[in-house]
């Protein structure tokens, strides 16, 4: 069972169990450091809040949800914080994505959470398929840019579909609040209308998607 933002909890088994008729589309970040309250984890919090306000309901996964062990190809046993990465993923109708650059990349963390997708190889929408993934990146330093481009390219490769809009946020020019307050929690106007834009069109996308009736 997942809890969402708004309290709702929905059936694993049964998406449609749990969720009211007229609720909001799902939308599931992942994203951080080892660390919990992380930048990289703080911009994807914010996101996660202008896409609430947008109507969606939430879930995060976080320092301590991506915190799995080497993803083994092959190898069928999972902890319990892989099923619910896989089965959150499973159920939403949107995500948001955000990684520190590591040496030009994406960090090793959130890279291997990213494989386990792969049991969603047989699923009815299989990996990140028809899905808008917002895209953010934290670094000190310009490398965040580049790094954002091959988080998109992970996210095609996915079959998913990065919105419009992506952010790469220099760590050494703001720095982000510890709450996901909806207002300027960056201290930076720009960034943070960034970061709402990215969790608004991740909703928008996902309701355009989400069959009516």
């Amino acid at each position: 069972m997942l809890e969402t933002n708004q309290g709702s909890v929905l059936s694993v088994e049964n998406p449609g169990v749990g969720a009211p008729a007229d609720a909001g589309p799902l939308i599931v970040g992942i994203g951080g450091t080892v660390r919990s309250g992380s930048s990289t984890e703080r911009a994807v919090r914010a996101v996660l809040a202008a896409s609430a306000s947008a109507g969606a309901r939430t879930l995060l996964l976080g320092a301590d949800a991506l915190q799995l062990p080497l993803y083994a190809p092959g190898e069928s046993l999972r902890t319990p914080a892989a099923r619910r990465l896989v089965e959150a993923v499973a159920l939403a109708d949107g995500l948001v994505i955000g990684t520190p650059a590591y040496h030009g990349g994406v960090s090793g963390l959130v890279k291997n959470a990213l494989d386990y997708l792969e049991d969603l190889r047989e699923d009815a929408r299989p990996y990140l398929h028809g899905r808008a993934v917002g895209c953010v990146v934290t670094a000190r330093g310009a490398q965040a840019a580049s790094t954002l481009a091959g988080l998109r390219s992970v996210v095609h490769a996915l079959r998913g579909w990065p919105t419009p809009l992506g952010v790469a946020i220099n760590t050494e020019s703001v720095t982000l609040a510890s709450d996901d307050s909806a207002g300027d929690s960056t201290g930076d106007p720009h960034l943070t209308a960034q970061l709402a834009t990215v969790g608004r069109q991740v909703v928008e996308f996902a309701r355009m998607r989400t069959p009516v009736g």
